[in-house]
Parts: C-alpha cells; structure tokens; sequence
C-alpha cells in the first residue's frame, strides 16, 4: 500500500506537517517494498485551492492512504469519491520515521 505524510521537511526525522495543502513535502511510503520518497509540494505557495490541487496531486502518484494533522472539507470530499483514506494524527511533535514505525507496527 502507498502512503501519503505530510511533512515540513525531506529527511526521516522531519516533524509531520499539519497542513496538508500547504505542506513543505510529501512523504509516500510504500508498505510493501518500504520504499520512501520525498516529493516537495507543488502547491506549497498557491494563493487559493491548495488542498485541492494536493489531494489530486498525491492521488496521482497512486496513493491509498494519507496521514496528516488537517484536512479541509474540499480534500475530505475528494478522498472520499476517490477512495482514499485519510488519517488525522493529531500528535504533530512525531517525526516521519516514527509515523512510518508505527504503520509497520499495525499492519
């Protein structure tokens, strides 16, 4: 399964990044093969629709689930015709290797 996090920067002890839209990358995570990737946001500065334009963005790289702190009604939406699952963690102080410890964990 591919896995969506949001995160403020690009190596395994970044923090995770509340918001989604606007978030500094992209982390996906692969359960399988356990690869990671780190993707800058490409919606990172857009004055309107970033949440959007970001849940397209990750749908596109296959994304089966997301993990973030928030998420706005528009992405929710989104997820949801797309089948995407999102996770709100609300512990924002976790770094991505410990997010991507606990997905290993409860498999």
């Amino acid at each position: 399964m591919k896995i969506a996090i949001t995160s403020n920067g690009n190596e395994l002890d970044s923090k995770l990044d509340g918001r989604f839209g606007r978030c500094s990358y992209f982390v996906l995570y692969d359960t399988q093969s356990k690869n990671i990737a780190f993707l800058p946001n490409p919606n990172k500065e857009s004055t309107e629709g970033a949440g959007p334009a970001s849940a397209q963005f990750v749908a596109s790289k296959g994304v089966q689930k997301v993990i973030s702190s928030e998420f706005g009604y528009k992405v929710k939406s989104i997820f949801e015709s797309l089948q995407i699952q999102f996770v709100t963690l609300t512990e924002t102080e976790k770094t991505i290797s410990e997010i991507i410890e606990m997905l290993n964990i409860n498999k």
